[in-house]
């Protein structure tokens, strides 16, 4: 058996980046940029009108009371003129005429003229105005050259703006990492539609794997319970490897029993063992390996809170290195409870947050950790992580808090 960090050392070092490919820009929500993004322009691309009013040349500073003869007009989407040395009615979003430098609302000025057609022909300011005012300066936004996104950076709907702002077309985002998903036991009904046959129970491993990694934007080749049988086991993986898939997962038969399959079947594949067990609670007879043909096997045991901890804190970390992001960062919060976790072993436990007055996070460990419980994983806003030498911890201990979804800020519920 070996430690968590020693695990996530080797189970990291398994594996390589995944491939680039090209992405049209504005279908490239949810998925990594697997290449940084530079800025082909300025943003804004021309100095232009921050409200409706009259551009004018300051000199330095406007008088209130001065007056101005009215040249012209300028809407969003004219090109630049020339401005003759006079102010110019102009619209929000509108090219600056050229020799002019500042804006003056029409709610500070006083119109004296007008000529045919309903156009300013001369103004009055009512207040001073200094030189540069409300004006958006070409590049303020974005410099030409700049990188305005990183690789490994989630794409969202704020850098679909920006993409779309700066004309970027397309993208190069990590390949979507693919996935095969294996139920082991017969007790497995897959149907939750069919009623439940004596000693049978739903499979839920499989659901909830199937829509964790589809959250984090991985393809889900299939998702298929089997029989406690080595020879099904095995076919079922060489069908994963036939269709692509970089990661299999596996519930169930992982442990020391008689139907405990998995590392029996995956020895009789060639496979190179990363390890089985390691030092944590829940999950301990976690295994990891790397078959011959080349996708990597992690199989979990079968209680779903095993399932869920293999998932959150070794396939997310797995998942993010292969497509090139950083480790996630994690909040810390401080225990609303004392805990007392088993030397040796490193735990995670279900918990609700809250926010004291001070503003402090504090972290409310759940009552019911036993992993086959699933109701409290559903209550729960993120998991407490106590590492292998916490020893007893009293309440105020300033404690790792991960969120239940990846990449999505935990709920701070009230207590």
């Amino acid at each position: 058996m070996i430690d968590y960090a020693q695990a996530m050392e080797r189970l990291l070092a398994s594996g390589q980046r995944l491939p680039p490919e090209p992405c049209a820009a504005q279908a490239s929500l949810g998925r990594i940029l697997a290449r940084d993004v530079v800025s082909p322009m300025a943003l804004p691309s021309f100095d232009h009108a921050a409200m409706d009013g009259y551009a004018l040349n300051a000199f330095g500073s406007l008088a209130a009371g001065s007056e101005h003869d009215v040249f012209g007009s300028q809407a969003a989407g004219d090109p630049a003129r020339g401005s003759v040395g006079m102010a110019w009615e102009i619209m929000t979003g509108a090219q600056l005429p050229e020799g002019l430098d500042t804006v003056v609302p029409v709610e500070r000025t006083q119109l004296l003229a007008m000529r045919e057609g309903g156009m300013p022909a001369r103004i009055r300011l009512t207040e001073d105005v200094a030189k540069g005012a409300n004006v958006r300066l070409a590049g303020s936004d974005v410099a030409a050259g700049a990188n305005v996104m990183a690789a490994g950076t989630r794409i969202g709907p704020a850098h679909i703006m920006l993409l779309a702002a700066l004309g970027v077309a397309r993208v190069e985002v990590a390949r979507r990492p693919t996935v095969a998903l294996i139920g082991t036991g017969n007790e497995l009904q897959d149907d939750a539609a069919r009623p439940l046959a004596a000693g049978q129970i739903h499979h839920s491993n499989g659901p909830y794997l199937k829509a964790a990694f589809t959250a984090l934007g991985a393809t889900v080749l299939s998702c298929v319970a089997v029989d406690d049988t080595v020879e099904a086991y095995v076919r079922t993986v060489r069908r994963a490897c036939e269709e692509g898939a970089d990661l299999i997962v596996s519930t169930g038969a992982v442990s020391m029993g008689r139907y405990d399959l998995v590392p029996e079947a995956l020895h009789g594949l060639g496979a190179d063992l990363l390890f089985h067990k390691v030092a944590i609670r829940p999950g301990k007879p976690l295994l990891a390996a790397r078959l011959p043909q080349g996708p990597l096997v992690f199989a979990l045991p079968g209680t779903p809170m095993a399932v869920a901890v293999g998932f959150r804190f070794f396939i997310v970390p797995l998942l993010r290195a292969w497509q090139g992001q950083g480790e996630e960062g994690r909040l810390r919060a401080v225990l609303a409870s004392a805990q007392q976790p088993k030397p040796g072993l490193r735990h995670f436990l279900r918990a609700t947050l809250s926010q004291d007055g001070d503003g402090r996070l504090l972290a409310h460990v759940q009552s019911h950790q036993q992993p086959f419980r699933i109701r409290p994983f559903a209550e729960a806003d993120g998991w407490v992580v106590l590492p292998e030498e916490a020893g007893d911890c009293p309440a105020g201990t300033r404690v790792e808090f991960a969120s239940l979804q990846p990449g999505v800020a935990p709920s701070i519920t009230g207590h």
